[in-house]
C-alpha cells in the first residue's frame, strides 16, 4: 500500500487552484494526483470501469465548481473531504441506476443498492477507512524497525490472541519478554500513526 505521506495534500497546489481555478497546469497536477484515487474508490465500491470513470469526471467537475470558494484547513483531512464528496457522487449514481432499473430485476443494480451506506453512517465509514489505512501504513513501518522476534511476539499476542505463556513457549522466551515486546510495538505504532496524521495535515 502507498504510504499516506505519498498522498498528502499539497497546500500550494490547492492554493493555486483557489486563486486561479482555470490554471491548466494546476488542474493537470490535481487530476494526476487525485483523479486516480477517486477512480479507485469508485471501483472499490463495485462500479464497473466505465461507470467509475463517469463518476470520477463528475467529482472533478464538482471540485472545479467548489475550488474558488474552497479554503484548505490544515487541521482537517482534505482526503477525507474528497472521499466524502466522491461517496456522495457515487450515491447519486446508484440512485439513478435504481430509477432506471426499477422493476428490471437487474442484479447488478440490486447489489449496488444493497451496498449504499445510510447517510448517518457515511462520516463514520470514511473515518474508519482512513484509520485503517493509517494503521496499515504504520504497521509496515514499525515492522521494518523492530527485530523479527519482537514483531512475532506482538503478532502472537494481538493478532493470534494467544495467551502470554503460549506465545512465550513458541518463541522460547519468557512471558515478561513477550509482553514487553507487545508494549514496545504498540507504543511505536501509536507514535507512527501520530506522525502520519500530522504529516497528512501539513501537506507536502
Amino acid at each position: 500500500m502507498r504510504r499516506p505521506s505519498d498522498s498528502r495534500t499539497s497546500a500550494s497546489l490547492l492554493g493555486r487552484l483557489h486563486h486561479n481555478p482555470a490554471d491548466p497546469a494546476a488542474w493537470n497536477e490535481f487530476v494526476q494526483h487525485y483523479g486516480r484515487k477517486i477512480y479507485l474508490w469508485c471501483r472499490g465500491w463495485n462500479l464497473q470501469d466505465a461507470d467509475a470513470q463517469d463518476v470520477t469526471q463528475n467529482v472533478l467537475l464538482e471540485i472545479a465548481k467548489k475550488m474558488q470558494t474552497f479554503a484548505y484547513d490544515p487541521a482537517r483531512s482534505f482526503r477525507g473531504w474528497l472521499k466524502t464528496l466522491t461517496h456522495a457522487a457515487w450515491c447519486d449514481f446508484v440512485a439513478r441506476q435504481r430509477s432506471r432499473g426499477r422493476g428490471s430485476g437487474d442484479s447488478a443494480v440490486l447489489e449496488l443498492l444493497q451496498a449504499v451506506a445510510a447517510p448517518d453512517d457515511l462520516a463514520r465509514q470514511v473515518e474508519e477507512q482512513y484509520d485503517a489505512e493509517l494503521l496499515q501504513a504504520a504497521t509496515v513501518q514499525v515492522r521494518l524497525r523492530v527485530k523479527p522476534e519482537t514483531w512475532e511476539a506482538f503478532r502472537l499476542l494481538v493478532y493470534d490472541e494467544l495467551a502470554g505463556a503460549e506465545a512465550a513457549a513458541r518463541l522460547s522466551t519468557t512471558v515478561a519478554a513477550v509482553y514487553r515486546a507487545k508494549c514496545r510495538v504498540q507504543q511505536m505504532l501509536q507514535e507512527e500513526i501520530r506522525q502520519l496524521e500530522e504529516g497528512s495535515a501539513t501537506s507536502s
